[in-house]
């Protein structure tokens, strides 16, 4: 996995769309130049059975039309099933060993939001870690308090070549900061979700690493 596909992560499932169609949301979000997704369908009135399963391959399709990594949060049975390009677990989920062993050599990201978890998640060949909550989110509604950027920081001093990517009540007046603390991208939800102009938010989220990459050459 490089590094680079982490820079913008959309995360989306049903729950998440109020007034568009889902997938239109996702191609959109696509065609403006999210650089890796991940299949989340969770929360009130998600879909269940073979309506979920269909709606996970759609998303897939979609992945594949734009050469975007296609990852499924928590759901290893599925993303094995389908063949996805990774799984994203966190700390509730089934154990990391477990599922390195089950997912063999599909990427793997893990939430962490300490030294120990991060320590097993290195331990089990994570390929990138998620930290977060940065900032208040209203798009889980079991989040941890949130953090802001202190760990994040330690981890990229700890670990220069890491992949992190930031999650957490990121947006365009605020994901400037995750930058410049150290992550290579930033996870987001509602930002896309609820964005009235998809195309222009995912331009000025973008502009941030491209901004800071340039500050410190």
């Amino acid at each position: 996995m490089k590094r680079d596909n982490l820079q913008l992560y959309f995360i989306m499932g049903t729950s998440n769309v109020l007034i568009q169609k889902p997938l239109n949301v996702l191609e959109k979000a696509l065609q403006s130049g999210i650089t890796m997704f991940q299949f989340r369908e969770k929360g009130p009135n998600t879909l269940t059975g073979q309506a979920y399963e269909n709606f996970a391959q759609e998303c897939q399709k979609l992945c594949q039309q734009y050469n975007v990594p296609f990852i499924v949060n928590d759901d290893v049975e599925l993303a094995v099933k389908l063949g996805a390009d990774g799984v994203h677990i966190g700390q509730e989920d089934l154990p990391v060993s477990m599922v390195r062993e089950k997912i063999g050599s599909m990427i793997l990201g893990v939430s962490v939001h300490s030294q120990a978890e991060l320590q097993t998640a290195l331990q089990y060949g994570a390929d990138y870690v998620g930290i977060g909550p940065i900032f208040a989110t209203s798009s889980k509604k079991d989040a941890k308090p949130p953090s802001g950027t202190k760990f994040l920081q330690q981890v990229r001093i700890q670990y220069p070549e890491l992949p992190i990517v930031a999650i957490g009540g990121l947006n365009c007046s605020n994901a400037h900061t995750v930058f410049k603390a150290g992550a290579d991208g930033i996870a987001v939800i509602s930002a896309i979700c609820e964005s009235e102009d998809i195309s222009n938010t995912i331009s000025t989220l973008k502009s941030f690493s491209i901004l800071d990459k340039k500050i410190k050459i």
